[in-house]
Parts: structure tokens; sequence; C-alpha cells
């Protein structure tokens, strides 16, 4: 639990519902409630909060982007249910409804500044879905996509101790997902968003936790290197504390995190190792995180910001008296 109090920012919030069924209609009619400007409080930051179970995580992040029209930052995720996988809640003050989308509009007289990372690695070629619908996988390369995917993998697991042939169930197929994910090649070479295969069904196809498009060029990306899933949530503190002093900003009144419920399971025991991390960057700025099942980080032009097993932070500069 956690609260905000400032005299800087001032705080909207929206719900609605039929997110799954319509997300443009769902955020048309969350952005009618909310402010179009703030006068005095010049700096828009949308915290976005939809159904984690929707399957559409991508679109609500580039709907949003795009019908928001202001220029403004978005970050935030999907809601989880601690892998129950049943029904995901969204609330805004005493209305809490599923299969809905919550904006929080925070209006700011000061910039707030954003980070993501991944502590993910490539290890295999250049990839493409070459059969997709909504967010199953069921070709790669014109083979099924399970069948593909335990070719290029074999090897790195091979080298864990795992033989991805004798892998059978979907459980069996899950969990070896766990530390194996698609990474979608982005503008910047060398630079991948996070896709999780939540589960495998019988055909072969995987399931992922969003869409992903008929075409897309990817990477199958390793997970297993704690350090670097650790190293991420540095990353990510790190990336919006440069930019938050490139804009003349040094300190802090706090940082809010929204990362991924998977980075949870993978480190399991040394997951209070990531948390420290934060607080190594930004000792003693308070610190208020979820655990999600998708992250959103949007900037200002971006045209692409929703990822899988990530770490996104939101960190508040001290413009008079936040707190």
């Amino acid at each position: 639990m956690g609260l905000l109090s400032s005299d800087d920012i001032k705080v909207f919030t929206a719900l609605s519902e039929g997110v799954k069924e319509d997300p443009e209609a769902a955020i048309k009619e969350v952005i009618a409630k909310l402010p179009d400007r703030v006068k005095g409080y010049p700096n828009l930051t949308a915290i976005l909060i939809a159904d984690g179970l929707s399957g559409v995580g991508e679109r609500v992040a580039l709907l949003a982007s795009y019908l928001f029209g202001r220029g403004l930052k978005i970050v935030g995720g999907m809601a989880g249910d601690d892998f129950k996988m049943e029904k995901t809640f969204v609330f805004s003050d005493d209305d809490v409804r599923t299969g809905a989308i919550g904006v929080c509009l925070l209006a700011s007289k000061m910039p707030l500044f954003t980070g993501v990372k991944h502590g993910h690695t490539p290890v295999s070629r250049e990839l493409k879905a070459t059969r997709t619908e909504g967010n199953v996988l069921y070709e790669i390369n014109n083979m099924p996509a399970w069948e593909a995917w335990k070719e290029e993998t074999a090897e790195t697991a091979k080298k864990a101790g795992i033989d991805v042939r004798q892998l059978k169930t979907p459980a069996e197929i899950a969990q070896f997902c766990a530390n194996s994910q698609l990474g979608l090649a982005t503008e910047n070479e060398g630079e991948y968003k996070i896709r999780w295969p939540v589960s495998a069904n019988e055909d072969g196809s995987l399931n992922f936790a969003c869409d992903i498009a008929e075409g897309a060029i990817f990477r199958i990306m390793d997970g297993s290197n704690l350090e670097d899933q650790i190293n991420a949530a540095e990353g990510a503190a790190m990336m919006a504390k440069r930019s938050a002093e490139d804009a003349g900003y040094s300190e802090f009144s706090g940082i809010l995190v929204f990362d991924c419920a998977h980075r949870q399971l993978i480190l399991g025991d040394r997951f209070s190792e990531s948390v420290d991390r934060f607080k190594k960057v930004l000792p003693g700025v308070p610190l208020l995180g979820w655990e999600t099942y998708g992250e959103i980080r949007l900037e200002p032009r971006q045209f692409s910001g929703f990822h899988n097993t990530t770490a996104v932070v939101l960190l508040l500069p001290k413009g008079g008296n936040a707190t």
C-alpha cells in the first residue's frame, strides 16, 4: 500500500470495461473522462492498467499512445492474479471491475522520467512468425512453432541439462519457456522487446501474453542468467535517473515500478536482490511497485512500448514539496 501526495502533481482517474472485446472503444471512453490539459501543470503522464488476461496489451499501448494524442508519457502494465490465470481486476476509487482498463493521469509542474530494461540475451538466429492468429503463434519459418522452437534452442538447453526432445506435455513446455522467450526486433539494432510464451497447445502452437504479428522478425531469448535479470532492475532505474539528471533534476521524491510477475518466478529467492538494485541507484527514495503480466513504457513519438519479463520505472523528481 502506498500514497502519493504532492502540491506539484494533480491526479485524475478513469475506468471503463470491455477492453478485450473493443480496446479502442474502452480507451476512448477513458480519455473522454480525463482533462485535455491542466493549467499550470503542463507535463502529462498516464499510468495505464488493463485486464492482464485480455491478450491485447500491445494494442492497448499503441491505441492509447495514438488516441491520447497529447505527447504524453505512458507507463503501467497488465493486471495480474498471482498466476492463477483466472481473472484480473482493475479499480478506480471504489469501482472494481474485470475486463477493464484504468488510467491514472498525472499532471505535473515538472517532467517525470521513465526507464525500461530486461535481462534476456538472444540465443537463436533471426526468425520469422509466418503464421499467427491474435496471441497464438502457429508457425515459425513455415514450421510448427514448437518444433522450430526446439530446433533453435536445443544447444543452449543442453548446456543447462535440458533435452528439449523430451518435453512433451504443455506443462513441461511452459516450464521450459519460463526462461526461453521471444525477442521482437526493434528499430534499434541489438535491442529487443520480450514476449512471454504463456503456454503450449496440443497442435504445437504457442500462446503468448499479447498479440504476435504475422511476419514479425524475432530471436529466441534466454533469461536464465539471474545476474542479468537482477542487473535489469538497476539498468531501468539508471535510465530514468540519467534522463532526469540531463534535464537538471538531482533530487527525487519517489520511484514507481512496474515489474513483470514472471521476473519474480525467474529470480525466486533472489527477487529481493532485484528490488535492492532500485534502492542502490536511488538510495533513500521511497519505492512503490507492482507485479504485472506485461509492462508499458511509451515516451512521446514512440511507436511501440509494450513489454514482457521487463522492469519499467517512473521516477518522480522533487519539484517543490512532492512527497
